[in-house]
């Protein structure tokens, strides 16, 4: 084999100093979560090809052109093969899990997030990949336990304001609209692809296809010659039934209550088979024209549609990568560096250095640990570049007990007894 290896087109390596902000958004979301009493999920990361087909839709996009499909051959004679599919989404995973396990036999609410890998063959571009990262969150379980409540949509978008207020993204915009009932949508459908007959060959090809296979997607479309004859088409609102009507009332009801700010847009259709009445997406204007933040609804019927019981729910995914680059657009994104550097003078110091770090990390503190070969001007070079602060050992510092830190920030040395270093650092750390 000759030439260099390199990371598959779509795929990419996550490097330290950026990690660090992946796991901060990571843990805020857990964190959070937890508040609203949510339980992590974590399903396998292919699935029956099948499960897709007959939820998100085979005439969508992802199902069509972008899903990762492979037969999976018998190995056995008493085995049979499979088509198996690299998930391209999460929500059809979990309630699939969620029949298969019988949670709603519980007769509760099943709060469920994930984070996790996804799959699809798009076109790679900025903050777009094949493999993405996505957290995400459903509300599921049988209508005893209230899973078609207005209330139920209404609290997790305040989740997801709460989410990003708290991961620092401010700016945000929360889009909603209803595309009712699975009888609405379908309606709904039919009045579209009339109403497109006459247009849609004045359209970009994707439009001209979906007219045909999906007319709710000529919605998405964000081509700026189609968008006069998009604001021209009927929109879903006059298509609801009473009861679809009451029922997004009642969540706008909830959120102003609860001082969430939105915007009600008509053309916030989402393309999935399987949503129903609540759509929702949160947008920001640092991302560009692809400005989705996240986005996600209720699906009613999905439950039943793969084989399962009457089991409404609503959820959302957000990509990790429109957040990190959301956040680095506001300047959140900073370089974590260590709370300090043990720089040893000469390597017979190595041994007590490593003895020194070892105290500090056992006492929480992020501790970069160098080398006595170096010289203590590349001592204090590698230090900067990696730490807050530079802790010299040395012959000296280890009989007295007294050691040498300097602050990079403030340019401050000073002495510190050894007994009181790990409660020094520790201050500095959360100041």
């Amino acid at each position: 084999m000759s030439g260099t290896l390199k990371a598959v087109r779509g795929t990419r390596d996550l490097l330290p100093p950026e990690t660090a902000l992946w796991n901060r958004i990571e843990e805020t979301a857990r964190r959070v979560f937890a508040r609203y009493n949510f339980g992590e999920i974590r399903t396998p990361v292919f699935e029956d090809t099948s499960l897709f087909a007959r939820s998100v839709g085979e005439e969508t996009d992802i199902v069509s052109k972008e899903m990762y499909t492979w037969e999976d051959r018998a190995r056995a004679a008493s085995e049979k093969s499979q088509s198996l599919t690299l998930r391209p989404e999460n929500t059809a995973g979990v309630v699939r899990a969620y029949i298969e396990h019988k949670l709603g036999e519980t007769g509760q609410l099943q709060k469920l997030y994930y984070i996790g890998p996804q799959f699809r063959r798009e076109r790679p571009q900025k903050g777009r990949y094949r493999q993405f990262s996505q957290i995400g969150a459903e509300v599921i379980g049988p209508p005893s336990a209230g899973s078609e409540s207005p209330l139920r949509d209404a609290e997790v978008l305040e989740m997801l304001a709460t989410l990003l207020d708290e991961l620092g993204i401010g700016g945000w915009t929360l889009h909603i609209n209803s595309v009712g009932s699975a009888a609405d949508r379908a309606r709904y459908n039919e009045i579209l692809r009339a109403a497109l007959a006459d247009v849609a060959p004045k359209m970009c090809v994707d439009c001209q296809r979906r007219a045909v296979t999906n007319p709710l997607r000529v919605l998405d479309c964000k081509v700026p010659e189609d968008q006069p004859y998009i604001d021209a088409l009927p929109k879903m609102a006059d298509s609801l039934d009473e009861e679809s009507k009451a029922h997004f009332a009642a969540v706008m009801a909830a959120l102003d209550a609860a001082g969430v700010s939105y915007t009600r847009n008509h053309r916030l259709v989402r393309g999935l088979d399987y949503y129903t009445r609540t759509t929702f997406e949160f947008t920001h204007g640092g991302l560009g024209a692809q400005n989705a933040l996240l986005g996600g609804g209720r699906y009613d019927g999905l439950s039943e549609a793969i084989g399962g019981p009457k089991a409404p729910g609503i959820g959302f995914a957000m990509g990790e990568d429109r957040l990190v680059l959301t956040l680095e657009a506001q300047q959140e994104a900073k370089a974590e560096k260590a709370d300090a550097y043990i720089a040893p003078l000469g390597e017979a110091m190595n041994a007590p250095a490593l003895k020194l770090a070892r105290e500090l990390r056992r006492a929480g503190l992020a501790i970069e640990l160098g080398d006595g070969s170096f010289r203590l001007k590349k001592s204090f070079e590698t230090a900067d570049k990696t730490a807050r602060r530079i802790v010299i050992l040395g012959e000296d510092e280890l009989n007295s007990g007294i050691l040498t830190v300097k602050e990079f920030a403030s340019g401050e040395q000073s002495k510190v007894a050894r007994t009181e270093l790990k409660r020094i650092l520790a201050m500095t750390a959360t100041a």
